[in-house]
């Protein structure tokens, strides 16, 4: 039996509980794919990413991907980039839309984020203000680069982009049709949604992904999207899987997933 959690989006109850669900059905030892997107929006990313670590190095079976939100968070710390070319309304990541700024303050930065806005421009960071006190872009970054841990900028940079296993490809957004595994591109397997949800293309495995937010994880002839919208405070709701069968686990117990 294998386990997933989709999209999590700083939801650290949610987590927790999903957690919970998961050792009930299948033990301290199950095996647990994430799928990436551990920041933005909900409320304590820090915590989220904490959690993740400390299973890691306590032995779990668990396989954290990359999603798109984690190396945004990941490139505005490190490089000061607040924006993906993916991206087309051209916001700052620290935008509340995308949810940077709650991330930053679950590590300790705190405060309203004030942006410029050109008619087709760019969204960009001016400063801070808090309590009639201003931190200027720069301060935002030195702050951020002091109070967001090398682990937790380590552990998302090495995070893979992809898993398989012998009846499932494991990723964060999708794969584009008809390219090989070995050649699908990273933008891709962050980022898509046209050309991968509309198709059904068979990959010979059935595709788990996230990104995409539904109110529940749905079952397609092809894929699994397990994006459930925890990010808009919607339940992060586990899945099992055995083979090609899935479940959903609730306080109930396992609810089989039937094709969309």
């Amino acid at each position: 039996m294998i386990y997933a959690i989709g999209d999590i989006h700083g939801q650290i109850d949610m987590l927790h509980t999903a957690l919970d669900l998961i050792a009930a059905d299948g033990g301290a030892d199950a095996q647990v794919i994430f799928v990436g997107d551990y920041t933005d929006r909900g409320p304590n990313s820090k915590a989220v990413i904490d959690t993740l670590i400390k299973g890691q190095s306590e032995g779990r079976n668990w396989t954290c991907l990359k999603g798109n939100h984690d190396r945004m968070f990941h490139n505005f710390v490190t490089k000061g980039v607040e924006h993906d070319p993916m991206v087309k309304s051209k916001i700052s990541w620290v935008n509340k839309r995308l949810g940077g700024v709650t991330t930053l303050a679950s590590y300790g930065l705190t405060g309203d984020p004030h942006f410029t806005h050109h008619d087709g421009d760019l969204e960009r960071l001016t400063h801070y203000s808090k309590d009639g006190e201003t931190l200027t872009r720069d301060d935002v970054l030195a702050q951020a680069k002091s109070l967001v841990p090398q682990a937790h900028l380590n552990f998302l940079d090495a995070l893979p982009l992809i898993h398989e296993t012998d009846d499932h490809i494991f990723v964060h957004a999708g794969l584009r049709p008809h390219v090989p595994l070995a050649d699908q591109d990273a933008e891709d397997m962050l980022w898509i949604r046209d050309g991968f949800l509309e198709t059904g293309y068979n990959f010979g495995k059935l595709v788990v992904h996230g990104h995409t937010a539904l109110d529940h994880p749905t079952l397609y002839e092809t894929r699994l999207n397990i994006d459930g919208g925890a990010g808009y405070g919607r339940p992060l709701v586990p899945i099992a899987l055995n083979g090609t069968s899935c479940w959903t686990l609730t306080a109930n117990g396992r609810q089989p997933l039937t094709l969309a």
